[in-house]
C-alpha cells in the first residue's frame, strides 16, 4: 500500500476572482477539501471534496462561493491536496 502525501496552498484572491480560481482547483483532480477564508482569517466556507467529485455535486457549493464572492474584497483559498 502508498502513503498517501496531504499538503496544503494558500492563494490570495480578490472577490471577483473567487469563483474562477476555485473552479480552476476543482478541475485540478488532487484537491481534498477547499477552505475559503476572509481578511481577518474567519473561515466562511470549507468544502471537502473527494476524487472524481465533479458537475451537479459541486454545483451547489460553487453558488455559495459566488455569493460570498459578492461580499468579500479580499480573501485567502486554503486547497488541501494529496498526492498518492
Amino acid at each position: 500500500m502508498s502513503e498517501e502525501k496531504v499538503w496544503t496552498e494558500e492563494f490570495r484572491v480578490s472577490g471577483e476572482g473567487l469563483l474562477a480560481k476555485v473552479k480552476e482547483l476543482v478541475h485540478e483532480g488532487n484537491i481534498r477539501r477547499i477552505a475559503i477564508r476572509n481578511e481577518e482569517g474567519k473561515t466562511l466556507i470549507d468544502i471537502p471534496l473527494t476524487l472524481g467529485v465533479v458537475g451537479a455535486v459541486v454545483a451547489p457549493q460553487l453558488a455559495a462561493i459566488g455569493a460570498i464572492a459578492a461580499l468579500v474584497t479580499d480573501c485567502t483559498i486554503v486547497v488541501e491536496m494529496a498526492e498518492e
